[in-house]
């Protein structure tokens, strides 16, 4: 039993490890253009790791973007795309504009909450 709770352990870091690569485009693109997309294996290999998506296994990943391109890996179109480092590139672009978006809203929302925390307090007085 001791070794089968480490092969899991194993198996379980792994799987993690390999779904959060799939958050790079530069990764997919080098995958499609070795051709592990046309492998029928690999693909449901990329089916079987939808289960990355459930909330109880979610929470292991740092970024969770990975869980969106898993989802277009299912889509034959999506794979045949990425073999253009053209496409890798766009999507590349696209995650680093949806960042930086995400990072001003985050902060214009802080400085609110902020700025209301201080305007709670000095009515207080």
């Amino acid at each position: 039993i001791k070794s089968d709770d480490t092969g899991n352990r194993l198996r379980f870091q792994l799987e993690l490890e390999f779904v959060q690569c799939l958050a790079n485009p530069n990764y997919l693109n080098f995958l499609a253009q070795r051709g592990y997309f046309k492998d029928k294996a690999f693909v449901n290999y990329l089916k079987y790791l939808l289960y990355w998506k459930e909330p109880e296994y979610a929470k292991y990943l740092k970024y969770p973007q990975c869980l969106h391109m898993l989802e277009l890996l299912q889509y034959e179109h999506f794979r045949k795309e990425l073999v253009n480092a053209q496409c890798a590139k766009f999507i590349d672009e696209q995650q680093i504009l949806h960042w930086q978006h995400y990072s001003r809203k985050r902060m214009r929302l802080q400085q609110a909450l902020a700025e209301q925390q201080q305007q709670n307090n000095t009515s207080v007085k």
